[in-house]
């Protein structure tokens, strides 16, 4: 029993022992260089070729109903001359083809009738005319034998003679207006056939601009379909000449990004710029500030924050980088040589007192120092700190309750 006592005893204390360890803190540090600085403003852009090829939606009849995409090539597929981009639904314009035959097979029949039934009636107007040109010469033959006839007789001879030539005039002139009456009815009836075969030729001609097919090889960038804010996609109905897809010239690019209204001021035509794409961090691409929009617009639609559209363009190219991508846009504004700077954690500030902890042994000094221009990372150091010396970039001295802190300022 007395044993088993010692034992726990023993465990007690060792907890107890442990328990009032305090672990060593970890404090960040950082260092003064002593080197280039750069004053430089971080944007996030996007690659856009600065030339391309719209691939637009085709303008047909409102007869053929809305366009709508029934097949699509994959965003960012390489692409060759000829291949097929995007197919819109042919069903409307199938069936205005089927009404079209139809109606040209119809109006064909007719028109054969119609020749046909013109003929006939022709015929039997020749046939009544020539009738009538039988009779007049008889009439006039007669008339001219009856010259030792009685006047009476001359006169009858005479009053079937004048007869004879009014039933033949009627007769020529029955055809005639036949002959008008036909042409003219041609005539409609070929207008007819014409807007029929009209209607089936742009029905056809509609049906192959429903297959867009690449003008040249490149790569397929898919637009954004401003309806629903998204990429166009299978599904999705537009208006004719909508762009829906760009074959952009890979030979030169541009990022696009947004300036801060507040930031706008800082930023000139010319600016270096270093480029890199989020999927690719490790890889960086020299670019220059080529324009600065001269109105500012919103950031986002429902956004009231004001920023100024800005264009990069890029002094080389690359296979990887593509229209599309997402890239982090690092602005030059200015750089100075040859100056000191720490990191901007670093540095403290109380009323107007500005200071940093800089690491002095084993602990650390509260030390005042002067301060120059900053970027988003780093702040210049004009006085109180030499190349080499280290500085915690946290508050050594927070949570520490079993010491008291050296506060003592360097001079």
């Amino acid at each position: 029993m007395n044993n088993f006592m010692r034992f726990i005893l023993f465990t007690c204390f060792v907890i107890l022992v442990s328990c009032g360890k305090k672990e060593t803190k970890q404090i960040p540090t950082g260092r003064a260089v002593r080197g280039t600085f750069y004053v430089d403003l971080y944007e996030e852009g996007e690659i856009e070729a600065i030339q391309s090829t719209n691939i637009l939606a085709p303008r047909i009849s409102w007869r053929y109903g809305n366009l709508k995409i029934t097949e699509m090539v994959k965003d960012g597929q390489e692409v060759n001359a000829g291949d097929t981009l995007i197919v819109f639904d042919p069903s409307e314009v199938l069936k205005s083809i089927v009404d079209a035959e139809s109606s040209l097979e119809i109006a064909l029949e007719e028109y054969d009738r119609m020749l046909a039934q013109h003929a006939s009636d022709l015929e039997d107007l020749k046939a009544a005319y020539e009738v009538s040109r039988l009779s007049h010469e008889i009439s006039k033959i007669r008339f001219e034998s009856s010259v030792h006839e009685s006047e009476i007789m001359k006169r009858e001879i005479q009053l079937n003679l004048d007869k004879a030539e009014i039933s033949l005039q009627r007769a020529k002139e029955q055809i005639d207006n036949r002959l008008k009456i036909q042409n003219e009815e041609v005539k409609q009836k070929k207008i007819s056939i014409n807007q029929f075969q009209l209607r089936l030729d742009e029905a056809h001609e509609t049906l192959q601009m429903l297959n867009v097919v690449s003008p040249s090889s490149g790569i397929a960038i898919i637009e954004v379909n401003r309806s629903s804010d998204n990429k166009f996609q299978i599904g999705d109905q537009c208006w004719g000449g909508l762009s829906i897809i760009k074959l952009p010239n890979l030979s030169s690019l541009k990022a696009i990004t947004q300036i801060n209204e507040v930031d706008i001021s800082k930023i000139n035509e010319g600016l270096n710029v270093e480029i890199k794409p989020d999927a690719f961090s490790d890889s960086t691409y020299a670019g220059n500030v080529s324009k600065i929009a001269n109105l500012a617009v919103n950031k986002e639609r429902s956004s009231k924050i004001k920023v100024f559209p800005v264009e990069i363009l890029l002094s080389e190219t690359n296979k990887n980088l593509l229209p599309g991508l997402t890239v982090s846009c690092r602005i030059i504004i200015d750089k100075i040589d040859d100056v000191l700077y720490i990191p901007l954690d670093a540095v403290n500030r109380e009323g107007e007192s500005t200071f940093v902890y800089k690491k002095s042994g084993g602990g650390y000094n509260k030390t005042e120092v002067e301060t120059g221009i900053n970027n988003t990372d780093y702040i210049v150091i004009l006085d109180g700190l030499k190349e080499g010396d280290d500085i915690a970039l946290i508050n050594p001295f927070e949570e520490e309750s079993t010491e008291e802190p050296d506060n003592t300022v360097e001079s």
